[in-house]
């Protein structure tokens, strides 16, 4: 009787307006089914940082009022979205980083939402791993994957502290351990760590997760079902990409022993953009699949991918995907040799026009100061008028000392005062305000995290 119900409430609301009255029934359209444990593989998409609203370079598309290089990272989404249903995934797990930074705009919060609804409509079982660029550093305020896990999306988990989940909670024959980033207070308060000395916070953060993970590895695992772990942090080891410098002195770094070890058929990894195996031909694979798009100069010679991985205890295969259709960055730093012929020069030293159609170019020139009238930016721009973005930066060297005012003394300067003349004297202004930046980081440490 009750099912009758259910059938004529939703055949009713199906006359009327399915669109709108979608909500109001999902819970019955996608239920899940009974808990199947099947023999052989199962199927893994994993992917990570996505970043889709890193919209740093170019224009905004007319049509749709994006900007294009949003359209860019969303395209390379849609591939992955696409390819999970079309293979048929048992499982899709995204390693964090959904965007730039914590606070996302509603409408990239919605282009996010659509490509994650089409998952949980095929149902899929989706697993959001909640990244340092996701997390607010307050402790109890909001992620920006929360509203997935508060409105109860159907095959959708949010997974925004360590824990351990078993085939109830994932309906697979599959176990999974998550450790998404935690801020240092957060991770403090969790592992219950009592320590006040910062420099030893870390060494301690470190010590308590490897106890953690053991105590779930020999107390909570079901030896006899495939065990993945997946979390968004460093690893020893671990080659870092063009990010490695926004991540400077907070990172908690995770022992290669842990990751490596046997009982795990598969470490699904994120937070690190430079793809990569680091237990390559061993058990388990340790994957960190990159980022979904080239975020900036730091990744231009990089391909980008996500991972198929078909999963058994004691046996994993994985399958690099290329993702295809990505904007290529052109970075090229040209020293002139001579005043004269300078056009010349360059061109003989940068791609030529059809090669740089479409992408991201940044060219450098240095060149003594005195030079500094013969440089003629019309003919290089033309050059580059194919490129989705010419960035041209203009380095002339400095031969004498930079000095001080002479009303001003040596003294009198804080280290970042001193450090701000030297960038303004000798580096691109656009350069400038990044590295006063990084330097204040550096100098005055972090003020939370």
């Amino acid at each position: 009787r009750p099912l009758r119900g259910l059938l004529n409430q939703r055949k009713a609301l199906l006359s009327t307006d399915f669109e709108n009255a979608l909500p109001a029934f999902s819970c019955v359209l996608y239920s899940p089914a009974p808990l199947r444990y099947t023999a052989g593989m199962l199927k893994v998409l994993h992917f990570a940082d996505a970043h889709i609203d890193m919209a740093n370079y170019g224009r905004r598309d007319a049509e749709s009022g994006l900007p294009v290089r949003v359209m860019d990272f969303l395209r390379s989404l849609d591939t992955i979205v696409d390819a999970a249903i079309e293979e048929k995934v048992d499982l899709v797990i995204f390693a964090g980083d959904a965007y730039k930074d914590r606070s996302p705009a509603p409408t990239f919060q919605r282009e996010w939402g659509k490509r994650i609804m089409r998952l949980s409509q095929a149902r899929i079982m989706t697993l959001l791993l909640v990244g340092n660029h996701d997390l607010s550093p307050a402790l109890g305020r909001a992620h920006a994957l929360d509203a997935f896990d508060t409105l109860s999306v159907p095959y959708v988990r949010v997974l925004d502290k360590p824990q351990f989940l078993g085939p109830e909670e994932l309906n697979l024959p599959l176990q999974v351990i998550a450790l998404p980033w935690v801020s240092r207070s957060g991770m403090v308060a969790h592992l219950d760590i009592r320590v006040t000395d910062p420099a030893e916070v870390f060494s301690h953060l470190e010590e308590k997760i490897s106890e953690l993970m053991n105590h779930w590895l020999d107390e909570k695992a079901d030896p006899d079902l495939p065990l993945i772990f997946t979390a968004h942090a460093s690893v020893q080891g671990a080659k870092y990409g063009g990010e490695r410098t926004v991540m400077l002195g907070r990172d908690v770094v995770l022992p290669g022993s842990l990751v490596r070890d046997s009982r795990l058929d598969y470490v699904a990894l994120g937070h690190i953009h430079k793809p990569q195996d680091l237990n390559e031909g061993g058990h388990p694979p340790v994957v960190y699949p990159g980022s979904i798009e080239r975020v900036d100069f730091g990744e231009a010679g990089e391909e980008k991918f996500y991972v198929l991985a078909l999963v058994e205890k004691g046996k994993t295969v994985v399958e690099w995907r290329k993702l295809g259709h990505i904007r290529p960055f052109i970075d090229r730093v040209v020293h002139l040799d001579s005043p004269e012929g300078v056009f010349e020069q360059v061109r003989s030293r940068i791609p030529p026009a059809e090669d740089l159609e479409g992408a991201v170019f940044r060219l450098t020139l240095e060149y003594p100061r005195d030079w500094e009238a013969l440089i003629d930016e019309s003919p290089l721009r033309e050059h580059a008028a194919g490129a989705f973005e010419f960035r041209l930066v203009r380095r002339p060297l400095i031969e004498d000392r930079v000095r001080l005012p002479e009303d001003e003394q040596l003294g009198s300067k804080s280290p970042l005062e001193l450090l701000e003349i030297y960038w303004q004297a000798s580096h691109a202004e656009e350069d400038v305000d990044a590295l006063q930046q990084l330097a204040r980081d550096i100098i005055e440490g972090p003020a939370e995290d």
